[in-house]
């Protein structure tokens, strides 16, 4: 007579973090670098009015074109036939808390439009922050904070070009923040695949 089979007991947290730690994370600042290029050619080239346009549309897209990007990097968000985690949904939340902060962001600038890229350029890049926690990596701190502060900065030295030049700043960063990350997701697959192998032949011998 079979034995009923014991009930595999779900990952715990810190096996769901290593394991989301393990990932790529490279579709979401690709998109969001390419946004805000937009929104830095068109606040250098166009209207007022177009480049505020741009700026909402734009910044609001980095979600969905990032879920694009990503069929192409190898991470497949939103997957249905992949394995979901609390941290899938904690990235979930974040996006989510990014969009809400439109709320405090469009009525100031509908007092003065030059506000908006300060006001979304700082509150979408707060998500950072909690991200470089789950991966314990400097990298969501660092852009975070100097996200924060060079925004600032560029609001109090260049008050009229603050559609090109804040853009200008955040483009930077998430060419930085790509960069570190990707060298991070090589070097953590590079152990992990070491590792492997490593258990593999010992079991074997």
């Amino acid at each position: 007579m079979n034995q009923p089979q014991a009930a595999t007991a779900p990952p715990s947290l810190e096996q769901q973090r290593e394991e989301y730690g393990r990932r790529r994370f490279l579709a979401m600042p690709l998109a969001g670098m390419m946004a805000w290029s937009l929104i830095g050619v068109v606040g250098w080239l166009g209207t007022p009015y177009q480049a505020a346009m741009t700026l909402y549309f734009g910044a609001g897209s980095i979600f969905y074109l990032g879920v694009f990007i990503s069929r192409f990097t190898g991470e497949h968000l939103l997957a249905k036939n992949k394995p979901k985690s609390e941290f899938d949904k904690l990235f979930i939340s974040t996006v989510l808390m990014s969009l809400l902060v439109f709320a405090i962001a469009l009525p100031w600038a509908a007092q003065d439009y030059r506000s908006a890229p300060l006001s979304i350029g700082i509150l979408t890049g707060l998500m950072w922050l909690p991200f470089g926690w789950v991966i314990q990596h400097w990298i969501g701190a660092f852009h975070a904070i100097a996200r924060t502060l060079a925004i600032v900065a560029a609001w109090y030295l260049f008050p009229d070009q603050v559609f090109v030049v804040i853009p200008a700043i955040i483009v930077s960063l998430y060419i930085v923040s790509i960069t570190v990350l990707e060298q991070r997701w090589r070097r953590v697959n590079g152990r992990t695949a070491i590792k492997r192998a490593t258990q593999a032949s010992c079991e074997t011998a």
